[in-house]
């Protein structure tokens, strides 16, 4: 067999029942979305803030809507927009494609807060978003526990000033800003309880893969160490259920097991690579 990281990595996939992909932010930069990577490349994305020295980090928090609602919602407004109008990348489907394969099934864990799994195709029941979603909303004060879809919601954003120009979405109980079910920095007033109920769903399949005995393998794609949600759930799977690891990064692909397998490359790049040397399925 080849020692090429590719080869190694579909025979993983091949050889599995169950597959647990684990999805950073370097899974959409194929699909044409931004890579905030350090404040340079935040700043790439929104010039506006660079300018007013607003790094990610405070643009992104709770406190940056009750400052100045227009320009949070300018900068989530932006991506909002953005999201619902990219294209999810060919390897989505290509990942929906193994796992509906698996005898055992399949699951996502993701930090990204676009909706593009939703999108491409994963069923709700198969996914965790670990930091909430941007298409759902919640009252700044989380006066009831309610979320809600942001489909209502068409934001009109001046992108050269990263402001909202038109009202802000409101809680339909008190009429509070509304912001959106993301989980930011700093951020006491998260209602989890979405990602809750998703992670309940996700822990009863990964039992029943404990006691079946299932071989498990996780796609680790585009999760990086600054923000460490995803490679945390990663190593727990590992230590817990002995998962194997193909970890795709084009910077931090570096791995530790004796059988994990690091593939440096992009996203699309190497899922394609993978695709093109897994079996075609039978029938």
């Amino acid at each position: 067999m080849s020692d090429s990281p590719l080869d190694h990595a579909a025979a993983c996939i091949a050889q599995a029942d169950a597959l647990v992909v684990a999805a950073g932010a370097g899974m959409g930069v194929d699909s044409g979305l931004p890579d905030f990577r350090g404040p340079e490349g935040f700043w790439r994305a929104y010039p506006a803030l660079g300018r007013a020295g607003i790094d990610f980090y405070t643009a992104a928090s709770p406190a940056s809507f009750r400052r100045d609602p227009a320009l949070a919602w300018g900068f989530y407004g932006h991506r909002l927009a953005l999201y619902r109008a990219t294209q999810p990348h060919a390897g989505f489907a290509l990942l929906d494609t193994w796992g509906r394969r698996m005898r055992a099934g399949w699951a996502v864990f993701t930090s990204n807060v676009d909706g593009h799994f939703q999108q491409a195709g994963t069923a709700p029941a198969a996914l965790l978003e670990c930091h909430g979603s941007i298409h759902r909303l919640q009252c700044i004060d989380d006066c009831r526990g309610a979320i809600w879809p942001a489909d209502a919601f068409v934001p009109e954003v001046d992108a050269a000033q990263c402001r909202l120009l038109n009202a802000p979405p409101r809680c339909p109980h008190c009429g509070a800003l509304a912001r959106p079910n993301i989980l930011m920095f700093g951020d006491g007033d998260w209602n989890a309880q979405r990602e809750q109920t998703q992670a309940a769903q996700l822990q009863d399949w990964l039992a029943g893969l404990r006691r079946m005995r299932a071989r498990l393998v996780v796609v680790e794609i585009g999760a990086g160490t600054a923000v460490p949600s995803v490679r945390h759930f990663v190593q727990g799977l590992q230590r817990g259920l002995g998962a194997q690891l193909v970890r795709i990064n084009p910077r931090e692909a570096a791995v530790q097991g004796p059988y994990d397998v690091a593939v440096p490359a992009a996203a699309l790049q190497a899922l394609s690579g993978m695709a093109e040397r897994l079996p075609l399925p039978s029938g």
